[in-house]
């Protein structure tokens, strides 16, 4: 099967590159631009793995009709975004081009590709509009936003909840996830990457909101959840709006996390608030996964101590020298012999 991945230059887009080729499958990717260089995509050295690795900014309507219709994939998989809250107070005009019109050429791009068998577009749990309600916000809660990130990727989701219904093709389905974690992410304004990146360093992380808490699950399950969805697409069937996120025990406040990630990293590792003011950012993000456990039968395979304990392994052992490629593909095959654990609905 051949994939085509948008953003696969990026944290999710290089394991999940990794991910397919380990499962025996072609890749293809279109990315904005050259991988960062401490990014996981140029230290795995994926580029070589490539069936073609375009250069395209997805806001370029001709550039992305031309990379879908050269590539001629089996499955496309869409992430490319600009998928961080703080960057969108900063730049939201690149921001809503990006999200928004960015996925209109993509899928005008994929419904003039005959190849393509399966379409999943990631949103993200941002999509919902929040009220900080502690049960989980499931597929058929109303969308909203109120940073610009969070109402792109909302404008987004019903750009393709209204495509679908509007033109034929491609199956096509969104999948919404939150916050993933894992060994590899050099973004900006990322819990983990600060945290991960202070202590290799013997800094202590300030921490903007303690308080807040997300979902925290490892970037192997949320990808994993991804292809169950594809597999499902290409059977006839999987259409709509999906949930991927974690069980319950995975919405954990941020200073938790920061303390168990310190914990196990060891040494003198500790982190520290920051009490500058900062821009608004939701308190509690929750996802209601019933309708995917029951429809799709996809579980997660790592609890919250599990994905966090993963992510600093992989962290640690890199920083102490060890290959880029081999670690993350001993993690890979370490997950793919876990069972789905057992979760019970949110």
């Amino acid at each position: 099967m051949h994939y085509l991945v948008t953003g696969h230059t990026g944290f999710k887009g290089a394991w999940l590159t990794l991910l397919l080729l380990s499962r025996g499958h072609q890749v293809s990717g279109v990315a904005t631009k050259e991988p960062p260089e401490g990014g996981m995509f140029k230290r795995a050295e994926l580029a070589d793995e490539l069936v073609h690795d375009f250069r395209v900014d997805i806001r370029d309507t001709e550039g992305t009709a031309a990379a879908v219709s050269a590539a001629a994939p089996d499955v496309v998989v869409h992430m490319a975004a600009q998928p961080l809250v703080r960057e969108s107070y900063r730049k939201p005009r690149d921001t809503y081009e990006t999200n928004v019109i960015g996925t209109l050429n993509v899928l005008e791009a994929v419904a003039a590709t005959p190849s393509v068998r399966a379409h999943v577009v990631v949103t993200t749990d941002k999509v919902y509009r929040n009220n900080n309600q502690e049960a989980g916000y499931a597929e058929t809660d109303p969308l909203g936003g109120n940073d610009p990130y969070s109402a792109s990727k909302a404008m987004a989701d019903l750009l393709v909840q209204s495509w679908v219904r509007s033109f034929p093709g491609a199956p096509t389905a969104i999948a919404r996830a939150g916050n993933v974690i894992g060994g590899g992410d050099v973004s900006r304004d990322r819990l983990l990457p600060d945290l991960t990146g202070a202590f290799a360093s013997g800094r202590a992380p300030r921490l903007r909101f303690p308080h807040a808490v997300r979902p925290w699950q490892h970037v192997l399950d949320c990808l994993n959840g991804y292809l169950t969805l594809v597999d499902r697409l290409l059977a006839g069937s999987g259409q709509g709006q999906w949930n991927f996120g974690p069980g319950p025990d995975s919405f954990v406040e941020v200073g938790e996390v920061a303390t168990l990630a310190a914990e196990l990293w060891g040494g003198a590792a500790r982190w520290e608030l920051d009490g500058t003011n900062q821009p608004h950012e939701a308190n509690l993000l929750a996802l209601d996964n019933s309708k995917t456990q029951r429809e799709l039968g996809w579980r997660g395979r790592l609890s919250f101590h599990d994905a966090v304990a993963w992510t600093i392994d992989w962290e640690k052992r890199v920083h102490a020298g060890a290959d880029v490629r081999r670690v993350s593909q001993e993690q890979i095959a370490a997950f793919e012999s876990r069972s789905a654990a057992v979760l019970l609905p949110i």
